[in-house]
């Protein structure tokens, strides 16, 4: 061990370096009533008509039709999810052709919008993700523990997916996309419904009761489930199977001038740590124990319509999160948020909106001799302020001008500017460009990271780390070519600037975080649907994808620029939904992923099929089978990656 302490020691530097690279690794792993089914004859409960008129609000924070948005926005529908058979959010984003969904263990999955699927030695951190407006996006690691993230998932209305930059609307870390996940209200989930599914992978339950008011509606919900565990591609067991039970409710109050919500969940899981585990700094395995998660949150929103036409609106939550992940570190985090929006009432052409945001963490590390975070307990604010104001050219062109500035405590003061044109050729043609600028604030893994976790360190933190910059050019088109065909399709380029990288100190005795490196991606992300019959519709999708990083002067991080092997160069998909008969339905899906260059993961198809059968107005089941041609693996290094197996699960729902 001396020998790392000499002068131009490199190769022992090498070697420390990836001792160091595997615990930073586990951090990121870390009363009866009836209930009311769509029929499922009705394939496109919605038309194709229809769905370009959806209200969505991820993009401009006002309610919008999908049509006419001036962004790159695929909407899942509840009927889209039910239809899937999907059992956890990050399966009902694989519905989402603008988002590359990875998984490499039983619940450990990589999504990511446009590229950088996981930065240098960090997992995808350029992904906002809301869920009824409260952020989900970790300030410990800047990404999402997706294994801590459930939902009932027959409870939510739809989820609005934005590939592209967000961060005038939405502050910093919307860089690449944003994700948001809206629930129903409870006013639409009167009475009762339990659902059971079970199969090769696990099983999960959850029971909804919703009741109404004089002035409202309220429902409540449990959920448990239990995933097993998964192998290698040589047949080997990986120990990743998890548990996880969760109960929530939710409240909504409408008023003559406006409504109100209050909504929250409680959850406590455990996993297992897959093999081989984590290497000591002396070569030594380090025994493994089982990631417990626990965590509480409570949200309220209020909205009222004032007499002159404008609105106004408040959000506020309160979230409580706990990780330990033996042996190597514990967390526990705090985080108050409260945001304020005034929508003006339009004046002449424009139509302005105005907001504020602030919010307190309070983050407490309980660190270990393989790592830690310094100092171990950090309380960090975050304040903006942004306007963007939506302007009426002509009859069919529209300008849209806005621009944030947010606070945070490791880079101060960040400017986040967008600028939006949208043409409305005809009534169902509208092309749109935009040029944003948006950044990714450093996080406690950025800057206070230590391995070992007491001196001497051969990582010694970040405090040279700034803010990751993207500075983005789109455009798109979305329309109806035809009758019953609709089409949308993005052009982007993106120049990044600022990205971390880890270097060697010039002493060689350690290494720390940088930010030399920049890079450019260019792409094409397009998909449609198309009603061929009134009980048979297609859906496809399609990206395209070409990234090249280069270092700074003065970086030694070799490595850094092979960020862009953990990107497909381009994926498709291709689903159909078809309605045999009145109350029977079957869905089948055919992904195809191209190859990822770092770690050597090959190309994949998988192929998904679903069949419903309505039994009773009160009575669902259906057989979900995924990865019918095979297993397969999507994310990882070969050794430890687990290959996705062929499944099937058996669900039952059932409205009382």
């Amino acid at each position: 061990m001396q020998s790392i302490y000499q002068p131009h020691a490199a190769a022992v530097i090498r070697r420390c370096r990836r001792a160091m690279l595997a615990p930073l690794a586990s951090v990121l792993l870390a009363l009866p009533a009836h209930a009311t089914f769509v029929d499922p004859r009705d394939m496109a409960d919605l038309s194709i008509e229809e769905l370009a008129n959806i209200q969505i609000t991820s993009v401009s924070k006002q309610p919008e039709r999908l049509g006419a948005a001036a962004a790159s926005v695929f909407v899942i529908t509840t009927d889209d999810i039910r239809r899937s058979g999907a059992g956890s959010i990050p399966e009902a984003l694989r519905l989402a052709p603008n988002l590359h969904v990875a998984q490499s263990a039983s619940a450990a999955y990589a999504i990511s919008a446009r590229g950088l699927n996981g930065s240098n030695n960090s997992a995808p951190n350029k992904l906002l993700v809301l869920i009824d407006g409260r952020s989900v996006y970790s300030p410990f690691f800047s990404g999402v523990f997706w294994d801590a993230q459930d939902l009932m998932l027959d409870d939510i209305e739809r989820i609005e997916v934005v590939s592209g930059p967000g961060g005038t609307l939405w502050g910093v870390n919307a860089v690449n996309g944003v994700i948001s996940i809206i629930t129903r209200s409870a006013a639409d989930t009167i009475g009762s419904l339990a659902t059971i599914q079970g199969g090769t992978r696990g099983a999960q339950a959850a029971f909804r009761h919703g009741w109404s008011t004089p002035r409202g509606a309220w429902r409540v919900y449990g959920k448990h489930l239990d995933a097993g565990h998964t192998a290698l591609g040589d047949g080997a067991r990986v120990n990743d199977a998890r548990h996880q039970s969760q109960v929530g409710f939710r409240a909504d109050w409408r008023f003559d001038a406006g409504q109100a919500s209050l909504n929250g969940s409680a959850y406590r899981g455990a996993s297992q740590q897959p093999a081989p585990g984590l290497i000591s700094v002396d070569g030594s395995n380090l025994q493994l124990g089982t990631v417990d998660t626990t965590g509480a949150n409570l949200a309220a929103s209020w909205t009222r319509r004032l007499a002159d036409g404008s609105e106004l609106s408040l959000q506020g939550y309160l979230d409580h999160t706990q990780r330990s992940v033996p042996p190597t570190f514990s967390e526990r985090l705090n985080i108050a948020d409260i945001q304020f929006q005034h929508a003006l009432r339009a004046l002449g052409s424009h139509r302005i909106v105005w907001g504020a945001n602030y919010r307190r963490s309070w983050d407490e590390v309980t660190n270990s001799d393989t790592i830690a975070f310094l100092p171990a307990r950090v309380g960090q604010s975050w304040s903006s302020l942004f306007a963007q104001d939506e302007i009426a050219l002509r009859d069919r062109l529209r300008l849209t001008a806005g621009a944030r500035i947010e606070r945070n405590d490791y880079t101060g003061n960040e400017f986040l500017p967008t600028l939006r044109l949208s043409w409305q050729a005809a009534p169902s043609h509208s092309v749109w460009a935009g040029a944003s600028r948006t950044v990714r604030a450093p996080s406690r893994l950025d800057a206070d990271a230590y391995v070992p976790g007491k001196p001497p360190y051969l990582l010694r933190g970040g405090l040279r780390v700034r803010s990751e910059v993207a500075s983005v050019l789109e455009l798109g088109y979305r329309g109806q070519p035809l009758p019953g065909l609709s089409y949308s399709a993005t052009l982007f380029h993106n120049d990044y600037d600022h990205l971390r990288t880890q270097e060697i100190d010039p002493t060689r005795t350690f290494i720390v975080f940088d930010s030399l490196m920049e890079g450019r991606a260019n792409g094409i992300e397009m998909w449609g649907s198309y009603q061929a019959t009134p009980a048979w519709r297609l859906s496809a999708g399609f990206t395209a994808l070409h990234q090249n990083m280069q270092l700074k002067p003065g970086s030694n991080d070799l490595a850094g620029p092979g960020i862009v092997g953990k990107d497909p160069s381009h994926t498709m998909q291709l689903r159909s939904a078809y309605s045999l008969a009145r109350g029977k339905d079957i869905e089948i899906a055919v992904r195809k992923v191209a190859a990822l260059a770092q770690q050597a993961v090959p190309g994949y198809t998988a192929v998904d099929a679903r069949f419903g059968w309505q039994v009773t107005p009160d009575l669902e089941v259906s057989v979900t089978a995924q990865n019918v041609n095979g297993g397969h693996p999507e994310y990882g290094p070969a050794a430890t990656r687990a290959e996705i197996p062929r499944s099937v699960a058996l669900k039952l729902v059932w409205g009382m």
